[in-house]
């Protein structure tokens, strides 16, 4: 075997004498590592890196896996590291490994030679004293931050000679989604060329995983915001393949290819980014066991105005790059303000230095360019104020909130930048904290920004958590304008406000914050709690929030599916036992213990601070988390213990369709909200439905006159027009379907967008189709109609039932209905469509024209006509009697009419009409011709009768 091997790398027994010392430490690697001959081959070490190797003290690693599952954005890690010693005494072997800052360790064992070690998550007990402290006997656990968003974890041990440990780590976490994407991170720095490495990670996505990517890897100096140019290429040997909801992704490189990378083994970030499919609904909301975890990030939402206020850091320590790239960051933010915004420049040293005294100015070209003229000559100099500075942007934005109508609701906020700690004026961070949040009074955020070493990155933490913000914290060597770029790009297109998600006192206990002040593009809320009611087959869920003028609610009913579809136990992949967690559980409980660790911080009160400390601490415990609270305690196990073996969660595709499912919001359960929707809404008469069927209740006489209008697909008629009164046009354009068999019509025309537009008080339309509404009232607002929802602003509101209808009421006095007509199987002459319903017209105007809307306001009066031709009027009693008569005639506006009695359905088939039917497409019976109703666009408003006009 070794002969065979020694030929296999071009050595011979007889040839020149080889290192023999490296030949066997190679080779004894090997057999551990249990390499096929293949693979040696396929490894072969470079020279050079054989020489490194051969210099080493230090065990040699022969093993890195990384294997990681990620469901519904909840992320398992298995960390699983192998050193060997080969050398003829016992040498410490470090196992160092960068995990997310905002991950929970969750298990810690070690094999070493013949002994294992597992790790107990424990309590920490209060320190008494200095003397309390084992530093020699310190448990292994996380160290302070290190690098931005990272913590390392380390563990040393000495490994006998001639042996092997192996140590395996897990971690949780939950992704956050930034930028409008999910980032997985993964940190390869194992110090040393490893002979095999591998990074495994799956996703699991049911509601379908899109735009995923795994750029180049990233070392530190490179952490930002992530998006450089070209960052496009993945990393040597990664492999990419995935399903709609499936994905999953290897990173397998070979020593040489290691070699190329870093020589001395730290090759850097291993990231993964990818989102998911998601509209404009009430959310993604999953359940399991008794668990429900709830995600909200809509799209297609128009951003809100905002007010901002830099705040920088002008002292000494400031000089050099810090400023100059501060300087660049604030160029490119400044030229991403939109011109509805208003913004402001505070620069701070030992003085505070206001760029425009006591105002906020609009976007402007020429305020930009000043702008960035103020910012270009700000030097450094002086110490740190920052109390005055903080305490001077929050006097500016509570000044212009006063003396402006901010009921246009936009958003304000403070971003703060320092590299410091106080040095002049208020110091102590107790006061500092007190007063800020004393000066903002709940009414903006204020967002902190941490550059180097020196910061009191305490002090920014809480100042943004006392605020509703969020602090980022960088090192000096890194690229400062790209990180303050990208946290701008986080926070600067707020898209909805005072937003609160609800759900009924009696069905749910323990939930997680659920109002947040603000919604920023590209991100998400996230909720979580525990299910009360078990006998409930459903969740009711409201969210509610504003976007601009508008008032948005969301609702729908999760069903709550007993036999649970979300359960992962038993899948193929999930055998070794963590299928047995509920993930959804871990998610509640990873938010839970977040959220109390936040409280704490933010608390004042001893006693408080030990109640959260305390109900923190129990929870870790519960659910094996090493948190501020609770660390890892190294036990060895029993005599006889196996090794300890890798855990994986590896979902497969098999089966997982059926197994876990995202349960999305705007999928109510069939026969739950339609009934419902459908009861409350107020039934008229006046109407225009099907194919499509014209239907004008005369209440005063008591009956109803209907007529068909054959149109042509691509059609637009003009239902109702009173621009010049009320400044209300309703619009229908036509869609075309095959006849049905041994029909006399050529083809069927349906209703397939209602357009709706008003100019009084303020100009807005919207746009209805049997997919989604589309409010635009100077922003562009879309929704789907298969999520209920309620939108209000000054004189609109839209009221959506899921599957069902749509209610517009416009200035409390005109009320439409739209139908929403979906077919499961369609016959070929059937399409999705609408019908339009009048249920208030008393706004409209007595001018009001349009084949629906001349009739509001005028009366109808039927005739009978007898056989030598004289006609008589009809009295209200007399009309059942006459229903017969094929010879009946109406009385409009002078012009006689001869009609037929009939009877339709309407509003689904819900109602029954008798109706006086008028032939030849309303020949007399409307002003002029069918075609001096077409209008020539959907947004056509005309002004009068027979004109066009737009809006």
């Amino acid at each position: 075997m070794i002969l065979w091997l020694c030929l296999c790398w071009g050595f011979s027994p007889s040839a020149g004498q080889p290192d023999s010392e490296l030949m066997a430490r190679y080779l004894e690697e090997q057999l551990l590592a249990d390499y096929s001959i293949v693979e040696q081959v396929a490894r072969r070490v470079p020279r050079q890196a054989k020489f490194l190797q051969r210099l080493e003290t230090r065990p040699r690693m022969s093993e890195f896996h990384v294997r990681s599952t990620i469901i519904s954005r909840y992320a398992f890690t298995t960390v699983s590291c192998t050193m060997v010693n080969s050398g003829s005494e016992a040498r410490e072997a470090v196992f160092e490994m960068q995990i997310p800052a905002a991950a929970f360790i969750s298990n810690f064992t070690m094999s070493i030679g013949n002994k294992t070690y597992y790790g107990e998550v424990i309590g920490k007990e209060k320190k008494n004293s200095t003397h309390d402290k084992e530093r020699h006997k310190k448990p292994p656990g996380p160290t302070e931050r290190r690098e931005n968003g990272d913590e390392t974890f380390r563990a040393s041990v000495f490994i006998p000679r001639k042996m092997q440990g192996r140590f395996i780590l897990h971690y949780e976490e939950l992704l956050q989604r930034r930028l409008g994407k999910y980032e997985y991170t993964v940190s390869v720095r194992p110090q040393q060329l490893v002979g095999r490495l591998r990074v495994e990670v799956n996703i699991l996505e049911n509601s379908g995983i899109v735009n995923l990517e795994v750029p180049p890897l990233r070392n530190s100096k490179q952490k930002g915001n992530g998006r450089a140019e070209g960052d496009v290429s993945p990393p040597p040997s990664t492999v990419i393949g995935h399903t709609k909801t499936l994905a999953k992704v290897t990173f397998n490189p070979s020593v040489v290819e290691q070699t190329r990378i870093a020589r001395n083994g730290i090759l850097g970030d291993f990231i993964i980014r990818y989102d998911v499919n998601r509209e404009l609904s009430v959310g993604d909301v999953q359940i399991l066991n008794g668990y429900f975890v709830h995600y909200f990030a809509p799209t297609d939402l128009p951003p809100l105005p905002k007010n901002v206020v830099f705040v920088l850091d002008s002292s000494a320590s400031m000089v050099g790059t810090k400023l100059k790239q501060t300087k660049e960051a604030l160029f490119t933010i400044l030229q991403d303000l939109r011109p509805e915004d208003h913004f402001n420049i505070i620069g701070f040293s030992n003085r505070i230095k206001v760029w425009q005294q006591d105002q906020m100015v609009p976007v402007t070209p020429n305020n930009i360019r000043d702008a960035k003229k103020y910012i270009h000559n700000m030097s450094p100099t002086g110490g740190t104020n920052i109390n005055g500075a903080l305490q001077t942007g929050a006097k500016l934005l509570n000044d212009y909130i006063a003396q402006n109508d901010i009921d246009a609701r936009s958003v304000s906020l403070i971003i703060f930048l320092t590299d410091g700690r106080p040095t002049v004026g208020e110091i102590q961070s107790s006061k500092i904290l007190s007063n800020t949040k004393d000066a903002i009074r709940d009414k903006f955020c204020l967002f902190t920004i941490g550059i180097g070493n020196d910061v009191d990155h305490k002090l920014l933490e809480r100042m943004a958590l006392e605020n509703c913000g969020m602090t980022r914290l960088f090192q000096e060597d890194e690229d400062a304008a790209s990180h303050l770029k990208g946290f701008y790009d986080e926070i600067g297109t707020p898209l909805l406000s005072d937003i609160r998600v609800d759900y009924p006192e009696d069905d749910v206990e323990q939930v997680t914050q659920n109002f947040f002040p603000n919604y920023f593009n590209g991100s998400e809320i996230i909720i979580a709690g525990k299910l009360i009611n078990c006998t409930s087959d459903k969740l009711h869920v409201e969210v509610t929030a504003s976007n601009s003028k508008k008032y948005i609610l969301l609702k729908t009913d999760v069903a709550i599916d007993l036999p649970s579809r979300n359960d992962i136990r038993g899948v193929p992949g999930l055998e070794d036992g963590k299928g047995d967690n509920n993930y959804i559980e871990r998610v509640w409980s990873y938010l839970t213990i977040k959220e109390l660790l936040n409280s704490r911080l933010k608390s004042d009160d001893s006693q408080e601070k030990d109640n959260l400390m305390e109900k923190a601490k129990s929870m870790a415990l519960a659910y094996n988390f090493v948190t501020p609270f609770t660390v890892l305690k190294m036990k060895e196990a029993g005599l006889h213990s196996e090794p300890p073996q890798e855990e994986f969660i590896s979902p497969s595709t098999d089966g997982i369709g059926e197994k876990v499912q995202s349960l999305q919001g705007h999928k109510a359960p069939p026969g739950i909200r339609r009934g419902q929707d459908k009861q409350r809404i107020k039934i008229s008469r006046t109407s225009a439905d099907g194919d499509p069927h014209f239907v004008i209740d005369f209440p005063s006489s008591k009956f109803s006159v209907c007529f068909n209008i054959d149109g042509e697909p691509g059609d637009i008629l003009r239902l109702v027009s009173d621009h010049k009164e009320s400044g209300v046009t309703v619009n229908g354009q036509l869609i075309g379907a095959p006849a049905p068999p041994n029909g006399h019509k050529k083809h069927r025309t349906y209703f397939s967008t209602i357009t709706i537009l008003s100019n009084k008080p303020e100009r807005s339309y919207l746009e209805i189709t049997p997919r989604r509404v589309i409010l635009d009232d100077g922003e562009r607002l879309v929704l789907s109609c298969g999520q209920s929802a309620v939108v209000r602003s000054r004189s609109l509101e839209v009221s959506i039932s899921a599957y069902s209808n749509i209610t517009v009421t416009i200035q409390d006095s005109i009320s439409f209905v739209i139908l929403i007509h979906h077919y499961k199987k369609p016959a070929p002459y059937q399409r999705n469509h609408l019908g339009f319903y009048i249920s208030n017209s008393k706004g409209l105007s007595s001018d009001s024209h349009g084949l629906l809307g001349q009739f509001l306001n005028h009366e109808v009066k039927l005739l009978q006509e007898s056989l030598n031709t004289s006609r008589q009027e009809v009295g209200q009693n007399q009309t059942e009697v006459l229903r017969a008569n094929p010879t009946n005639t109406l009385k409009v506006k002078g012009r006689l009419v001869p009609v037929m009695w009939k009877q339709r359905r309407i509003f689904n088939g819900q109602q029954e009409v008798d109706c006086w039917f008028a032939k030849n497409n309303a020949d007399k019976l409307i002003d002029g011709s069918y075609k001096d109703y077409l209008a020539s666009h959907p947004f056509d408003i005309g002004s009068s009768f027979g004109t066009i006009n737009s809006l």
